[in-house]
């Protein structure tokens, strides 16, 4: 959609509905980073699973219930195109994302040459944000997609005059 089709689109509709989803968008990843944290901590600290493991595993669950929270509430009155190309795409969004996230530690720490885990903690925090943003407009662009306009009805073809 155009960039001028999107400001109309939210011009019309208001900005009511994008600080509803970006409301929910924010309790569903609020929830969601709780329970990769606390599953991350059972799974290791707990079960003994190793550390790898517990973070694909709870990533793996916390991604899952992610994608539920935002199919079904943050953008439940947005077209259904279908289960398995939400899944995949949500999946692929996140994985950029995720390579996003490494990019700018990998850029501070390497090129930069930066090792004090301050500034890396910042690095991650800016990686989070940036990683956040890229996620919400991608979930709403291509993910979630909004609604089809109706196509407008052709109007009748004029009978030919002989």
């Amino acid at each position: 959609m155009a960039p001028l089709a999107q400001l109309r689109r939210l011009l019309r509709d208001g900005p009511g509905r994008l600080v509803r989803e970006l409301g929910a968008f924010g309790v569903v990843g609020a929830v969601c980073f709780l329970v990769d944290v606390g599953l991350f901590q059972l799974l290791y600290a707990q079960v003994g699973l190793g550390a790898v493991t517990s973070k694909l595993l709870a990533s793996l669950v916390s991604m899952s219930l992610a994608f539920v929270g935002h199919r079904f509430w943050s953008f439940s009155d947005r077209a259904r195109t279908g289960l398995r190309r939400e899944y995949a795409l949500f999946l692929l969004v996140n994985a950029a994302a995720l390579l996003l996230g490494l990019a700018v530690i990998g850029f501070v720490r390497y090129p930069l040459g930066q090792e004090g885990a301050l500034v890396l903690q910042g690095a991650n925090l800016l990686s989070i944000a940036l990683g956040t943003v890229v996620r919400f407009l991608a979930y709403r662009r291509y993910v979630f997609v909004a609604e089809a306009s109706p196509t407008p009805a052709r109007p009748p073809v004029a009978e030919e005059v002989r």
